[in-house]
């Protein structure tokens, strides 16, 4: 009888006490004591009523937990403040990344803010390549820049670039000139430096630039100039004349206009100076009639200069304002160090998935709607966040296990020979895809003489707390009839590893489907050439590239934190008939930039799905012809208290 089903111990009766006896009278000549009433029997206790079984409390049923508003970040917090501050009736924002990298996962808030907030408020997202520095720009980021915005859900109002304004910029910038806003300077970058008192003031006061003061016409000359060739690269800038006396550095007279010897990608040897962002950015915001200008905290100084340039060039001033940005421990997002790694063959390339550029995530399989989750739950504020690696996985894994079909997988699999069974044996088992979802469907797997379970689930000598198969012990197979039976097992002399297990089928021989129900289930995969099963596959763990949870601070730099087992290959892997049909069936989930994928067309990274007990994972690129390779997305969270 199962242990909740014991019925508690009935109370009985109390016994009622015997009278008291009668006590003689004394016959020694003294008085006798007065005899004491006989004490009337206590009347028997109620019997208590037999307590009930307990009630075997109802299993939830089996449906996905209800998913977290995604669009919660705009209905509260900052962004709802920043909304009410100005509810425009037209939204209008803009996404400017440099084209000078690949976008990180820092980035994905910048996006999902920018692209979401005006989407929720029924407006429009302009997508703005700010390419004003031709020395670090290259196409392949415009291009991957553009793919990852498509990716995670979202599609531009229209792409623009900044460079598409330079003749309107350079005209500004000579209306500024004229009003004596701005002016040539011909210090160097040293003599910059001391102007504005040094490192943290140590040289002493700010004082002006020795050029501040001269005439605008003269300045209008120079600046001329320098369009036409006359000086080389740092030999003269475009500062801008703001505040000397003010305690924000983005007042001390910010360069507008610097040379560059570099052909531009889209304007081609047309111009030799070129806009800095602190001019351009604000000046282009208002050119789109930006209502909205989000950015991050690090911009928030910045905030006085933007709305002062705009004023000072007499045009619309959008509304600027900030939120904390997006910072993952455990890794670097700097480009340098990234490049670093590339080049000197840490990782594969800039999509290696132990990386986080959004590219690496897209790779390692994870789902562009995870993404975007992960962003919505930390919500907004103006406070940096700072996110554990570990942090961002939970998210990840909460996602896929609520999208992401089921397979049988084996990362080191060993033969188990069933002896009892005819060589032709199949038997075709009916597998779920999700036992939460019967939407997802079933699929059937051949069960034959010959099966492949993980090396894990066999021990030699077998112990009590080991509940998986080992001589003499029986255990499940998931979904088949009946349970195997371990006889005997072979090793090869050389490695002493375990090549082989002998098991028998026990199925009642009377007929009966009567048995005893095994301790343990485990996956399997069978031997059946007709079903082309197993599928034999190439696994890649990944695990966290560095050691430390901040590698720039380990001795040596980051490049001495590199975690030497940050990959691990299983280079014979199963997995079940079952990945065909998730093929076919790809993207997993249709959702975000994957929806409106063609079946059949999918990448290979939206073909994902959980290997029980293992982890979560998707094909890689690299998977070619019946070749399989498999990347592992994030690993599954085990119960603290599971048996071996």
């Amino acid at each position: 009888m199962d242990e909740n089903d014991r019925l508690e111990p009935v109370a009985l009766p109390e016994r009622p006490k015997k009278d008291a006896d009668v006590t003689e009278p004394r016959t020694n000549g003294e008085k006798p004591k007065p005899e004491k009433a006989p004490k009337k029997p206590k009347a028997p206790k109620a019997a208590k009523e037999p307590k009930q079984p307990p009630v075997k409390k109802e299993k939830a049923p089996n449906v996905p937990a209800a998913p977290i508003d995604p669009e919660s970040m705009f209905k509260e917090g900052l962004l709802k403040s920043v909304y009410n501050e100005k509810s425009s009736e037209k939204v209008v924002t803009r996404f400017p990344p440099e084209p000078n990298g690949y976008l990180h996962i820092g980035h994905s808030k910048a996006i999902t803010i920018n692209f979401g907030f005006a989407r929720y408020h029924n407006g429009v997202c302009y997508l703005r390549f700010d390419d004003t520095n031709p020395e670090a720009e290259e196409e392949k980021y415009f291009t991957a820049i553009e793919d990852m915005i498509q990716w995670l859900g979202f599609t531009p109002y229209k792409v623009t670039y900044s460079s598409d304004n330079f003749d309107k910029l350079y005209e500004l910038a000579e209306f500024l000139i004229k009003k004596d806003g701005a002016y040539v300077c011909h210090c160097t970058d040293t003599e910059i430096k001391l102007q504005k008192g040094g490192e943290k003031g140590a040289a002493g006061p700010r004082y002006a630039c020795p050029h501040r003061d001269r005439p605008p016409e003269e300045s209008l000359t120079e600046f001329r100039a320098m369009k036409d060739g006359k000086y080389k690269p740092r030999e003269a800038f475009l500062r801008m004349k703001q505040d000397l006396t003010d305690g924000n550095p983005q007042m001390w007279d910010l360069a507008a206009y610097r040379i560059l010897e570099k052909p531009h990608h889209r304007t081609g040897d047309k111009w030799r100076i070129y806009p800095t962002y602190d001019f351009t950015h604000c000046l282009c915001d208002s050119f789109e009639d930006i209502s909205h200008s989000l950015c991050t905290t690090e911009f928030q100084l910045s905030r006085v200069s933007y709305e002062w340039l705009c004023d000072a060039v007499e045009i619309y001033k959008p509304m600027q304002r900030e939120y904390g940005r997006l910072n993952l421990t455990g890794t670097v997002l700097s480009k340098r160090k990234l490049l670093k790694l590339v080049e000197d063959r840490h990782v594969r390339g800039w999509d290696d998935p132990r990386l986080y550029t959004l590219i690496a995530l897209r790779r390692r399989g994870i789902p562009p709607g995870a993404i975007l989750s992960f962003v919505n739950e930390l919500g907004v504020s103006t406070a940096l966040t700072n996110i554990q690696i570990v942090r961002f996985e939970q998210s990840i894994r909460r996602y896929l296990e609520q999208t992401a079909p089921r397979l049988m997988l084996l990362l080191d699999p060993i033969a188990v020979i069933v002896d009892n069974l005819p060589d032709d044996y199949v038997e075709d088992i009916e597998l779920p895809f999700s036992p939460k979802d019967p939407s997802f469907g079933n699929h059937t797997v051949p069960f034959t003489k010959t099966v492949y379970i993980d090396r894990t689930d066999f021990r030699e000598v077998d112990s009590k707390d080991f509940f998986r198969l080992a001589p003499g012990k029986s255990v499940g197979l998931l979904k088949v009839p009946f349970p195997i039976k371990a006889t005997s097992f072979e090793k090869d002399e050389a490695t002493g590893l375990v090549t082989a297990v002998h098991a028998q089928y026990e199925k009642p021989e009377d007929g009966s489907i009567a048995f005893k129900k095994p301790k343990t289930y485990i996956q399997w995969v069978g031997s059946s050439p007709a079903h082309s099963s197993p599928i034999k596959a190439e696994i890649r763990i990944f695990n966290p590239l560095f050691r430390s949870e901040n590698p720039d601070a380990a001795e040596g730099g980051y490049l001495n934190d590199i975690n030497p087992n940050s990959e691990e290959i299983y280079p014979n892997a199963m997995i079940e008939t079952g990945l065909k049909e998730i093929k076919q069936r790809a993207p997993w989930p249709e959702e975000e930039g994957e929806k409106d994928v063609k079946k059949g067309e999918a990448g290979w990274e939206t073909v994902r799905f959980q290997g029980l007990r293992v982890g979560y994972f998707c094909m890689d690129r690299d998977s070619e012809g019946e070749k399989v390779v498999l990347n592992r997305i994030v690993s599954l969270k085990e119960d603290s208290g599971k048996g071996s």
